[in-house]
């Protein structure tokens, strides 16, 4: 005998609008009829129980929930500084939502771990405000990340980037960077909704880049969450190019003065073609030509259409462009930071937390954490 799950037609209706999937869309997914997925929306019939689990999964929400007299709330756990302009954005996507909640479960087991290996809190975390001059905050963050002894000269833009994530995660800072939630390469991360954030904690500090950017924009994104751990606060960034809030606009000032000095970088600038100054200005700076013109806008070289459309191509070229996934250990290394890795895979290794644990946390299978943990050592 059939046996129909006694969901909550409401909670049908929340998870659609939630997933910001169509009832065509799931239909699809389901391999049903439009109609019947209609039919749960409005309470006219209910699903199997199997169908209800089946939906559960294909919008992303904990079979329970379906259950619940009416829709959680759901809210980011960190705060949401994005505008455009002053405005803030619209509710967070699910992607945004799982993506914040996935990194916390990251920073709470590593903060955990550091305090039990005896170490205290970093003092650079929050040691600054936004009432600090620009270059003092820019002159600690070189001092304490070693800017001068990277000795950039001769540096690739991805090179230098590389150089300064390898520094900043040296310091204790967790610096992750994906552009889809966790595994699931169906769930891209959008980057017109967010580009990065920000956890400015004292023992576990994490720095999140949006992988979806183009890879000339993360040099940008890197520096300006790193700010905000400097200042002590935590968020997810805007995507406007002018923020008002929650210090963004000082965050994008700082990154701009920390890649490319204004000083100099007029002293360097010519009049004329605008584009004409990117590739010597890039490579003078050892960043990228979109940094470049990151900070033709900020000096008012520019103005933000014409800003806006040499990203929205950059970016565009960058979709694209063709390539193979690489390396899988590579990439999850990327997109748990080196030094979580690390910690995760010695734990396991050790047995002081089970290779199933430590499978989740770095969203491989428990099989692979000693192979893993050899090509971190590589």
């Amino acid at each position: 005998m059939t046996q129909y799950a006694q969901v909550n037609p409401e909670i049908i209706s929340w998870a659609l609008d939630r997933a910001r999937l169509s009832v065509d869309a799931v239909a699809q997914k389901l391999h049903v009829n439009p109609d019947r997925v209609s039919e749960w929306e409005t309470g006219v019939r209910r699903p199997t129980f199997k169908q209800a689990m089946n939906f559960a999964n294909k919008v992303y929400l904990p079979f329970g929930y379906l259950f619940l007299a009416q829709p959680p709330k759901d809210q980011l756990q960190i705060p949401d500084l994005r505008t455009v302009g002053s405005e803030p954005l619209q509710e967070p996507s699910l992607a945004l939502l799982d993506t914040v909640r996935s990194v916390l479960q990251k920073q709470v087991w590593y903060q955990e771990y550091v305090i039990d290996q005896g170490e205290g809190p970093l003092p650079f975390v929050g040691a600054f405000t936004t009432k600090t001059p620009v270059r003092q905050l820019v002159a600690d963050m070189q001092r304490r990340l070693g800017v001068d002894d990277i000795d950039p000269h001769g540096l690739r833009w991805d090179e230098y980037q590389a150089a300064l994530v390898s520094r900043a995660e040296t310091m204790g800072i967790l610096v992750i960077r994906s552009g889809i939630v966790g595994n699931n390469t169906h769930r891209p991360l959008d980057v017109q909704e967010f580009r990065g954030f920000a956890i400015a904690d004292a023992w576990a500090p994490v720095v999140f880049i949006n992988g979806k950017d183009a890879p000339t924009a993360r040099l940008f994104t890197l520096i300006h969450e790193l700010a905000h751990i400097w200042i002590g606060s935590s968020g997810v960034s805007s995507v406007g190019i002018s923020g008002e809030r929650g210090g963004e606009r000082y965050c994008n000032q700082v990154a701009a003065e920390f890649l490319a000095p204004e000083k100099r970088f007029l002293q360097l600038w010519k009049t004329g073609d605008w584009e004409a100054n990117l590739p010597e200005l890039s490579r003078q700076f050892h960043v990228s030509q979109m940094v470049i013109a990151r900070r033709a806008l900020t000096l008012g070289k520019i103005d933000e259409a014409t800003y806006r459309n040499h990203y929205l191509n950059e970016l565009k070229r960058f979709n694209e462009a063709t390539g193979g996934g690489g390396s899988f250990y590579r990439n999850a290394k990327t997109k748990n930071s080196e030094r979580f890795s690390r910690a995760v895979t010695a734990e396991a290794l050790s047995g002081h937390i089970l290779l199933r644990d430590a499978g989740k946390l770095l969203g491989i299978s428990p099989g692979k954490i000693a192979q893993y943990a050899k090509e971190l050592n590589r």
